[in-house]
């Protein structure tokens, strides 16, 4: 099953990535920039993803990707974990929005962190 601490393992596992808590809830940034939050006690997870994608992506999977009203007008999508099918997508999802926030030059340094890629180890 998949829940906060499994998330909280795959984000930490990213190069640079440190928790910090703000706003109530555990959130993960790279290079200080957020990148993930866990809202909703840990039912789903927020990340980041382009406003102009949103949409065709909510409407693929509305069972799983929505925006609430408040976040309309950010670049952040949330994303219901018991829906994920696997680890897999989660590490996927988790590493597209790393790889938003991250430095060129860490995103750069890492070829192998990008979604659909095997985690190494």
């Amino acid at each position: 099953m998949i829940d906060a601490e499994v998330v909280r393992r795959v984000a930490l596992s990213l190069p640079e990535t440190v928790e910090k808590e703000a706003w109530h809830m555990p959130t993960f940034r790279v290079a200080g920039k957020m990148f993930l939050t866990v809202p909703d006690e840990g039912t789903s997870i927020a990340v980041r993803c382009p406003r102009h994608e949103r949409g065709e992506l909510i409407a693929a999977e509305p069972h799983k990707f929505w925006v609430p009203p408040h976040e309309a007008s950010s670049a952040w999508v949330r994303v219901r974990l018991a829906a994920l099918e696997d680890l897999a997508e989660l590490r996927d999802v988790v590493v597209d929005s790393w790889r938003q926030a991250a430095p060129d030059r860490l995103a750069e340094d890492h070829p192998d962190l990008r979604p659909g890629a095997a985690p190494e180890g």
